[in-house]
C-alpha cells in the first residue's frame, strides 16, 4: 500500500482522470506501460523547451533536481525568497500533502508573484481556449503556493506560437505567447480540497479501485494502464467496438459495451449507423466469414490511369519545437529526405534518393535536387498521398523559384492507398484499415521481415529522431551508421510501394 507522502503535480493530474490510474502509479506499478522512445523523445522536448522559456526572464535562479529531496528544494526555494530573489526556475513548495515544482515563479514589481506554467504545445489561435489539462495544472500550483502564503498576482501558460516565423536571429518573445488564466483558475480552487480527499480515500487501500473503463481512460491522455484495464482485465480485443465509435460519454460504443457486445461482427444489424461505420461493420462481418473482396475491373482502370515511368515517391519529414533555421515555424514539418523508386516499362527499375546534411537547414538541397529527379507532368505514386503534398505545398510558398515545379509534383500524384481504401482489394485480416502497415505484410510478407532486418532505423519515428540527434553526435562512425541506415529505411518504404503494385498488377 501507497506510503503516506506528497503528491506530486502529475499524481494529482492522474488523479484527476483517474483515482484507479493513481493507484496503480503508487502500488503495483509493473502493469503500467513504460515510456517508448517516442514518449522519452517528448519529454526531452518538453525539457529543452523550459530551458528556452525561462529565458524570458533571465538571470534567475535555477533549482537543481537530481540529487536532491523534495524538502531540500522547498527550504532552498524558501531561502531565495526571503534573500529577494526575484526569478526561480522550478522554484519547490508544499502544501496540504501537495508538493509542486513551478516552471518559472517570478517578482512583479508590486512584490506580488506570477507564475508561468511552460508547456512544448502550440497555441491555437483559431480555438482560443486553453487545454483543460493545462488550466488544472495550473490550479494545483495556485492553491499548494496560495497556501504557502504566496499573493499569486498573475497565473500564467506559456505555449509555443505557431504563428511565429523565425527570422535570421529567434527572438523568444515572438516565439512563446502567455494565456493568463488567472481568474479560470481562481474559480476552481474549492474542488481541489476534495479532489483530495477522494484521492487520500483511494490510497489508504490496498484493495484495487474498482473503476470502469470509459472515456476516461483516454481523456486528457491514454492512460499507461491502457493495457491492464482494457486488453487484460476487460478482454476487450484490439479491434473492437471501440473502433468503430468515437470514445465520448455518449459513446455508442460504450453503450454496447453496457450490454455485454464488444466484437464488431456482434453489432446489431438494425443498429443506425454512418457510411463509414456501416463500412468498417460490413468489413468485420466479411472477415469473420472469410470473404475476400477483389474488383478486378475497378484495379485494371486503376491501373491504367498510370503512365510511365512511375515515380514511387516518400518523405521523411522532422520537426523543431524551437526553430533552428530561418522561415520555420514551431513544429513545421521539415522535409529532409525522399526516396524514389523509378518504375520503367522497357527498362530495369531506377533509385534516387537524398538525405539532408545534418546540423544544417535540408530544405534547399532536397528542392533542387527534387526538382531534377522529378520532372514536370511526372505520374508519381505515394502512399496516402496527402502527406506528400502537404509537404510539397510548404515547399512551393518557401522556395517561389521552384513554385510552379513543386505543386506540379504535388498534383500529379497518384495515391496507392486508392484501390484498398476503396475496397477494391479486399481481404479479411484488414478489418476495414488501409494503412500501409497492414496491407503490406498481407501483400508482400517478406517486406515485413526486411523491415525488422535494418539496423538502428525501422519507422519514420525513428527516422525523425535519429535526423534530429545527427547535428549533435560526435562519433563521425556512428553519424556514418545512422545516415546509412537511414538511407536503407526511407529506400525500404519505396520498394515497398513497388512490391504493392506489382501484386495489384499480377491479378
Amino acid at each position: 500500500m501507497y506510503i503516506n507522502k506528497p503528491l506530486s503535480k502529475s499524481l494529482y493530474i492522474r488523479g484527476l482522470q483517474c483515482k484507479k490510474s493513481l493507484w496503480l502509479k503508487l502500488n503495483n506499478n509493473s502493469v503500467l506501460k513504460q515510456p517508448d522512445s517516442s514518449t522519452l523523445s517528448v519529454f526531452s522536448t518538453g525539457d529543452k523547451v523550459g530551458l528556452e522559456a525561462c529565458k524570458l526572464f533571465p538571470n534567475g535562479e535555477q533549482m537543481t533536481y537530481n540529487n536532491t529531496t523534495g524538502s531540500e528544494r522547498v527550504a532552498l526555494t524558501k531561502k531565495w525568497l526571503d534573500e529577494g530573489v526575484k526569478t526561480i526556475y522550478e522554484a519547490t513548495f508544499e502544501f496540504d500533502g501537495v508538493l509542486v515544482m513551478v516552471d518559472i515563479l517570478h517578482k512583479d514589481e508590486n512584490g506580488n508573484y506570477e507564475i508561468y506554467e511552460v508547456k512544448s504545445s502550440t497555441w491555437n489561435s483559431k480555438k482560443k481556449k486553453v487545454k483543460d489539462v493545462y488550466i488544472q495544472d495550473a490550479t494545483i500550483q495556485y492553491y499548494v503556493l496560495n497556501g504557502c502564503g504566496l499573493n499569486i498576482s498573475k497565473t500564467s501558460i506559456t505555449l509555443l506560437n505557431t504563428g511565429y516565423v523565425r527570422g535570421d536571429e529567434l527572438d523568444i518573445n515572438e516565439l512563446f505567447i502567455h494565456q493568463d488564466v488567472t481568474e479560470e483558475i481562481k474559480s476552481l480552487q474549492g474542488r481541489i480540497s476534495t479532489h483530495l480527499d477522494a484521492f487520500k480515500r483511494a490510497l489508504k487501500t490496498d484493495q484495487e479501485p474498482d473503476i470502469d473503463i470509459g472515456q476516461h481512460c483516454k481523456k486528457p491522455y491514454e492512460c499507461d494502464a491502457f493495457n491492464y484495464c482494457w486488453r487484460e482485465q476487460k478482454q476487450i480485443p484490439e479491434y473492437s467496438i471501440f473502433n468503430i465509435f468515437p470514445l465520448t460519454k455518449q459513446s455508442k460504443a460504450l453503450e454496447l459495451y453496457q450490454q455485454g457486445i464488444v466484437n464488431v461482427e456482434d453489432i446489431p444489424d438494425d443498429m443506425e449507423l454512418t457510411k463509414i461505420q456501416q463500412f468498417s461493420v460490413d468489413s468485420a462481418k466479411f472477415a469473420t466469414a472469410g470473404k475476400v473482396e477483389i474488383d478486378k475491373l475497378a484495379i485494371q482502370l486503376f491501373l491504367d490511369s498510370l503512365t510511365y515511368p512511375l515515380y514511387h515517391f516518400d518523405f521523411e519529414t522532422f520537426q523543431q519545437p524551437i526553430p533552428e533555421f530561418k522561415d520555420v515555424s514551431p513544429y513545421q514539418q521539415i522535409p529532409f529526405q525522399y526516396s524514389l523508386h523509378i518504375e520503367h516499362q522497357d527498362k530495369p527499375i531506377e533509385h534516387k534518393e537524398f538525405l539532408g546534411i545534418e546540423g544544417t537547414d535540408p530544405r534547399q538541397a532536397l528542392v533542387d535536387r527534387l526538382v531534377k529527379d522529378i520532372p514536370l507532368n511526372a505520374t508519381i505514386l505515394a502512399f496516402n498521398a496527402s502527406f506528400e503534398q502537404m509537404a510539397l505545398k510548404g515547399l512551393a510558398k518557401q522556395f517561389p523559384q521552384h513554385r510552379e515545379h513543386l505543386l506540379n509534383i504535388g498534383n500529379n500524384i497518384v495515391d496507392l492507398a486508392t484501390p484498398f481504401q476503396k475496397k477494391h482489394y479486399y481481404l479479411p485480416e484488414m478489418k476495414g484499415k488501409h494503412s500501409i502497415k497492414i496491407i503490406l505484410p498481407l501483400l508482400v510478407p517478406e517486406m515485413e521481415e526486411a523491415y525488422k532486418d535494418l539496423e538502428l532505423i525501422h519507422n519514420g519515428i525513428e527516422a525523425m529522431q535519429a535526423f534530429s540527434a545527427l547535428g549533435d553526435m560526435t562519433d563521425q562512425e556512428q553519424v556514418r551508421k545512422y545516415r546509412d541506415s537511414l538511407i536503407e529505411y526511407c529506400k525500404l518504404d519505396t520498394l515497398a510501394m513497388v512490391k504493392i503494385l506489382n501484386v495489384l498488377k499480377e491479378l
